[in-house]
């Protein structure tokens, strides 16, 4: 296994819009904070990318759409959102591997959810919490990441998952590559 470098990747909002095609109320990120990636950078499909760590964060806010009826009387984010938060937050251990490609615009991307195992809610998450997303790759194989991710809110474990994650490269004409 390479060793982990140490982050020089700390992405806002605007950087996350760019990277991921989702958007409001599907967003399910604020920020970046950390991207510690592993073997060698110009190797999208390389099998060395286990240890791959990301960090990021979501707020959640009173006014988020799906609080007025994820419970009416006791607010709490979907299960299924949550997964959604860490599937999206793991895609950034892709980051490192694609922004030059990006930047050139030679070539865009898709990150396809694969498969969720070994999920587990610990607490509920409600309005005002901000929740800590960490994610490390534990297998590539070609196209097909894992990773162990968990999410905390104020150092408290409020959920974890084991996520595979399928990565499709595409020309400027959206064909495989």
């Amino acid at each position: 296994m390479s060793e982990t470098r140490t982050s020089e990747y700390k992405l806002n909002i605007e950087q996350i819009k760019r990277f991921l095609p989702h958007r409001a109320p599907f967003l399910l990120v604020d920020r970046i904070l950390e991207i510690h990636p592993t073997g060698d950078l110009n190797d999208v499909a390389g099998d060395n990318k286990a240890g791959t760590k990301v960090i990021g964060i979501k707020n959640f806010t009173i006014n988020e759409p799906f609080f007025q009826g994820h419970f009416p009387d006791y607010a709490i984010a979907p299960g299924v959102l949550l997964i959604e938060m860490m599937a999206q937050v793991a895609s950034f251990s892709t980051y490192p591997y694609l922004r030059d490609f990006l930047e050139r615009g030679d070539r865009t991307f898709q990150v396809f959810l694969a498969g969720v195992d070994n999920t587990r809610f610990r607490k509920p998450v409600t309005p005002g919490d901000t929740v800590r997303v960490e994610t490390t790759v534990i297998k590539t194989r070609g196209k097909l990441w894992m990773f162990q991710c968990h999410a905390m809110v104020d150092g408290q474990k409020v959920a974890e998952t084991e996520l595979m994650a399928n990565l499709v490269l595409l020309d400027r004409k959206g064909n495989p590559v």
